[in-house]
């Protein structure tokens, strides 16, 4: 059985566990990360130097990082629904994949602090909005990419990109802040809660 290692509110975390679910795979959950086991242990950092989670196990393979963890579960259990083999539709996949984990993961980082983390560190007003007009900005992107398909971010099928940035338009829409108006994104939020996994992963955390 697959174990996966971090706190189920991490948004990272709930990435893993919903692919998980897509690919119809048992797994099991250990609670680590701030509030319960410290990821700075020695055994956790055995596992991941960087104290970070998840970590995910399978037998004596040890994985770290989110949607490199996604990319192989999709690889070693038959996820080719997920992740498509053809090398056109495998790079779309993967080209929104590391958008979201690189550009719009750098936009928000510092709004979600203040205003979700309530961090004293990220109280500077003009820091707080240029944070939020960058993370706006993106979504517009991504706006006028769902426009364009009228599915989902790779194209007309589900796959390993919805998951990440599923759950960030989760986190965007539960940020407490002013919402532009973006159509095709909250079509794309409303479709992804058809899905089950989104229903038990998508909205259990914070943001």
């Amino acid at each position: 059985m697959l174990t996966i290692l971090g706190k189920r509110s991490s948004i990272n975390v709930r990435k893993v566990m919903w692919a998980c679910d897509e690919l119809g795979l048992a797994w099991q959950q250990e609670d680590w990360g701030s509030g319960f086991r410290d990821t700075h242990a020695p055994e956790f950092l055995a596992l991941n130097p960087n104290a970070m989670v998840p970590v995910l196990r399978d037998g004596d393979f040890v994985l770290w990082e989110s949607n490199s963890i996604l990319r192989y579960l999709a690889n070693r259990y038959d996820g080719n629904a997920l992740y498509p083999q053809p090398a056109h539709a495998r790079a779309r996949v993967d080209q929104w994949l590391d958008w979201q984990a690189s550009d719009l993961n750098r936009s928000w980082s510092y709004a979600f602090m203040a205003l979700v983390r309530l961090s004293p560190n990220h109280a500077d007003p003009a820091q707080i909005q240029a944070s939020l007009d960058a993370w706006h900005g993106f979504m517009r992107i991504l706006d006028a990419r769902l426009e364009k398909t009228r599915a989902f971010v790779a194209g007309a099928d589900f796959s390993l990109a919805d998951i990440a940035i599923g759950l960030s338009v989760n986190r965007w829409f539960a940020t407490p802040c002013a919402h532009p108006e973006l159509p095709a994104v909250q079509d794309y939020f409303t479709r992804l809660g058809t899905r089950p996994g989104f229903r038990k992963h998508g909205c259990n955390g914070v943001a």
